[in-house]
């Protein structure tokens, strides 16, 4: 029998500490490979190791369950695959954009994601945006600018990548919230663990680069663990409360990042990085607020 997703529960509060949680672990996977990249293993290790330690947890607990076809089978295969898909691609972007860039700033790009969806709505679904939403997308990309400064001493060709991570991870977002109600959590994760590994396998073969110490190897192995507990606490989240009264709980990520950042690295957000991530914010709340209406 195919595992079926739960019926979408009305308890709020338990969405948004899932959230919270979701976005610290992710935080500490961002972290991890940040260190592992200053340590000289390359983007590709970094990203296999991240779904197979995924993969081998969810195939864990389907084997503990009774592993079969069809009890991981689902009629969205099509629809989970390409969510997967989006997030492999943005990983294996985020971890290699990290030989180059501050952990602040990836993270502030990334998070012009809820702007993306709202353009996105606009371009591809043609939905009525009125303008307030306009100028809240045009507000989120001057954010974005002010970020990057593509015109200044401070411009890096990396930063086009987390451009690319904003973009898949506000489809990624989009399709978690379509399949929440519709597939298993656990169908998702085994799904997204197994494509990813098998895809990044290869390349990972051809660039590894062990680990010099013990702690080298912890993080390789607990990113893995990370990545599948903030994906499980994500998805699970949307059974919980709506997309809407969740959205601001993801900047959380932010003030994570940039704690650690300091912590681990020495590495404090620069003054242009801190401007650029409040007005993306302030453009994704507002974006948020008139959904709520």
């Amino acid at each position: 029998m195919a595992i079926t997703a739960g019926a979408i529960e009305d308890r709020p509060q338990l969405g948004i500490l899932m959230m919270l949680a979701a976005w610290f672990f992710f935080a500490l996977v961002d972290t991890s490979a940040k260190w592992l990249v200053l340590a000289g293993i390359p983007a590709f290790q970094l990203a296999f190791m991240r779904y197979a330690g995924h993969f081998a947890i969810s195939l864990a607990i389907a084997i503990s369950g009774g592993l079969s076809r069809d009890r991981l089978s689902t009629p969205y295969l099509g629809q989970v695959m390409f969510r997967a898909v989006l997030l492999i691609s943005a990983t294996m972007c985020n971890f290699y954009s990290l030989n180059f860039l501050p952990l602040t700033v990836i993270s502030a790009i990334m998070f012009s994601s809820p702007i993306i969806v709202c353009f996105l709505s606009l371009t591809v679904l043609k939905e009525q945006i009125g303008p307030w939403r306009w100028g809240a997308i045009v507000m989120g990309f001057v954010g974005v600018l002010i970020v990057i400064r593509p015109f200044g001493e401070a411009f890096h060709p990396a930063m086009i990548l987390p451009v690319y991570n904003a973009t898949a991870l506000a489809l990624y977002s989009l399709m978690t919230r379509r399949l929440a109600g519709l597939v298993a959590t656990e169908t998702m994760q085994f799904i997204m663990g197994a494509l990813g590994t098998v895809l990044l396998l290869p390349l990972a073969v051809w660039v590894w680069v062990s680990p010099e110490n013990l702690t080298g190897w912890v993080l390789l192995f607990a990113m893995g663990a990370g990545g599948w507990s903030g994906h499980q606490l994500l998805t699970s989240a949307h059974r919980f409360g709506t997309a809407n009264t969740l959205m601001p709980y993801t900047y959380s990520f932010m003030i994570y990042i940039a704690v650690l950042s300091w912590l681990v690295f020495d590495h404090p957000p620069e003054v242009w990085t801190i401007v650029g991530a409040l007005v993306i914010v302030g453009s994704g709340l507002i974006i948020w607020k008139r959904e709520q209406r």
